[in-house]
């Protein structure tokens, strides 16, 4: 078998069941089985699958154990020669899946390809980046990143300045869509599951790379990610926002050390705390001008619970 499709699911039934439609219309000319994970649910989407799509492997699990935990539990029994993870809020084109299963065919050093991802058919998303470093944390955390967006230097880790039109070897392969080799993971091992959410695809890609392997992105297939994602987790923004947090510090400390670590949590605390300050500043100037403030408000108690989390490890 060509390519096993693992796609985990949490409360997103009508995304997923047009992801799966997708999936068959749309994988071309290769071998493959589907496996959703259902991390506990509550919308009814195991059994849509079970009703709509007999063929798909459903794994249902008891408890939302995290994303990492969900793909280890399809890699168990996947048999495919590659591993497709993908969010279920994709949408597979024009033959993604065949055209990038042949791409990896000629570059068997490649680990992970990703192909091209869109929030539309105009619009292009800035998938893949660099491995964290405390470089790339103070250009964030002191707003060079921002400022210079765009430069090759201060914009290192999100590379805002490619405009994914190319064929590139990267650090990070962007979770939604990481067609990984077998042949890697047995080497290296599934996903570390100590990351609930957020970096386990960093993690995954650079166990692989300290292996030797590449990771590599191809514009030459294409999906459509509409919107950007995040559709099953706005109902946890402040969570969520926590959770960034802790799997970014989780692995400065796994590959970094512990002095690189508090260093680390120093830098992100330091960002979370002036992006707070920032927006009580600017909830001021609403005040006095009488505009919306309800999405300040809101960004101001991420960034509370952000600083607090960083600074003191409170968590909402």
């Amino acid at each position: 078998m060509d390519v096993s499709v693992v796609v985990v699911n949490w409360n997103t039934k009508d995304l997923l069941r047009c992801c799966l439609n997708s999936i068959y219309e749309q994988a071309g000319n290769v071998s493959y089985e589907i496996i959703v994970v259902d991390n506990a649910s509550t919308d009814g989407s195991a059994e849509m699958v079970r009703s709509e799509f007999p063929a798909v492997t459903l794994i249902v699990e008891q408890n939302n154990r995290g994303y990492a935990a969900a793909i280890n539990d399809a890699i168990k029994i996947a048999r495919g020669r590659y591993v497709l993870v993908l969010n279920s809020d994709i949408i597979i084109c024009d033959k993604a899946i065949e055209k990038t299963v042949g791409y990896a065919d000629r570059h068997p050093k490649a680990a992970v390809v990703g192909c091209q991802v869109r929030d539309n058919p105009d619009k292009i998303q800035m998938t893949c980046f660099q491995f964290p470093s405390l470089l790339n944390l103070f250009l964030r955390s002191t707003g060079l990143a921002r400022i210079f967006k765009y430069n090759r230097f201060f914009d290192r880790e999100d590379m805002r300045w490619w405009q994914r039109d190319s064929e590139r070897q990267v650090d990070v392969v962007s979770g939604m869509f990481m067609l990984v080799r077998s042949e890697a993971i047995r080497q290296v091992g599934p996903m570390d599951e100590d990351f609930f959410l957020y970096c386990e695809e960093t993690d995954w890609c650079y166990r692989f790379a300290k292996a030797g392997w590449k990771m590599l992105f191809w514009p030459g297939a294409m999906i459509l990610h509409p919107g950007g994602g995040g559709h099953s987790s706005k109902t946890k923004e402040l969570q969520l926002e926590v959770q960034m947090k802790k799997s970014t510090l989780l692995f400065f400390r796994k590959h970094y050390g512990t002095i690189q670590y508090i260093l680390a949590r120093l830098l992100l605390a330091f960002y979370s705390g002036c992006r707070y300050l920032a927006v009580i500043v600017r909830l001021l100037g609403k005040s006095i001008t009488r505009q919306n403030v309800a999405p300040d408000l809101k960004e101001k108690q991420k960034q509370w619970v952000a600083f607090k989390y960083c600074a003191f490890g409170l968590e909402p």
